[in-house]
């Protein structure tokens, strides 16, 4: 059996009425897709399982790979947790309007309703416009009954927690927070495997046909927290040349990865597959006898499991995305 490599995966775009060019322009993707919304860099949703890039396995789906390597690809401790399932989804988003005000159920009621993971995120702000913002949570401690009285008075906005953002900042979603992405905002979105949304409310927005989107008013409210919490922007010191925590827990954790000098990688206590997402620069990696990989802005690669060692040297300077599953 061929050893395995760092692998890039061709991606798949998604056109959303709230959709921009950005994807296309500044990171390159290629596609049918007029208003393109997502990128989906890494994903194992069913009708939607990546296909390799590069390399000799090229063009073999996600499944197919961890089917034949299993531990080797993802680590013997994940795939014994999730099986051919990878964990994790792994997105580009570009808001060129504001998305839904939407909530993701948790993974006890995403089982009983959905047979389905739940699904707890996070963002990372790549680029914002000036006045760019979003929403997260409440901005008052709130019951059932209140938020159903703004749902049906059309006043929920007086609720919601809109926060300011500018480029790296980091926001942890976890399932049942209430949550919308706002105009002029490109982030990198990493959450579990679950395409499971329940749209609260969209501006009272129409589609191409002058029809409104369906809501899902009844199954949103048992899957929201109504509790008023302070922690919704990640506080953290930016570093250069060293490891950055932007998220830990219990489905994925985060680092970020700033240097303009070569970086070393050990994972040998780190039984998981890697991704690196670079958002800023470019950088190669090496890798295995001296061989090498080109990742630049705006691509993301998995590093196998059975890769412990790497060392990471930027073109210039370069800003990645570390996750791995503990």
């Amino acid at each position: 059996m061929n050893k395995l490599y760092p692998l890039k995966f061709k991606a798949i775009l998604k056109e959303r009425i709230w959709g921009g060019q950005k994807l296309k322009t500044l990171f390159g993707k290629q596609g049918k897709c007029t208003n393109c919304g997502e990128s989906w860099e890494i994903s194992s949703v069913s009708g939607d399982i990546s296909l390799v890039e590069n390399g000799f396995l090229k063009n073999n789906s996600l499944s197919e790979l961890i089917e034949v390597y299993m531990g080797d690809l993802v680590g013997d401790k994940v795939y014994d947790q999730f099986g051919l399932e990878f964990p994790l989804l792994i997105k580009f988003i570009d808001a060129n309007d504001d998305l839904s005000i939407q909530v993701h159920p948790n993974d006890n009621l995403a089982i009983k309703r959905h047979e389905s993971f739940g699904k707890t995120e996070m963002w990372y702000v790549m680029e914002a416009n000036p006045d760019a913002s979003l929403i997260s949570g409440f901005n008052k401690q709130i019951t059932k009954e209140d938020y159903l009285n703004h749902l049906n008075s059309k006043t929920l906005k007086q609720i919601l927690n809109r926060v300011p953002v500018t480029a790296g900042d980091t926001f942890f979603i976890p399932a049942g927070r209430v949550h919308a992405i706002g105009s002029g905002i490109l982030l990198a979105e990493i959450q579990q495997t679950s395409d499971i949304t329940y749209r609260i409310y969209d501006w009272d927005r129409v589609d191409a046909n002058g029809k409104p989107r369906e809501l899902h008013t009844d199954l949103a409210v048992d899957a929201i927290d109504y509790k008023f919490h302070t922690d919704i922007k990640t506080v953290y010191k930016e570093k250069v040349n060293d490891i950055v925590n932007l998220a830990q827990c219990q489905y994925f954790t985060t680092n970020k990865i700033r240097f303009n000098r070569a970086i070393e990688r050990d994972y040998i206590t780190i039984d998981s597959f890697i991704i690196y997402i670079c958002c800023n620069g470019a950088f190669d990696l090496l890798y295995g006898d001296s061989e090498k990989i080109e990742v630049v802005k705006g691509q993301t690669i998995l590093l196998p499991a059975i890769i412990k060692n790497v060392r990471l040297i930027p073109r210039d300077e370069a800003e990645v995305l570390e996750v791995y599953v503990e």
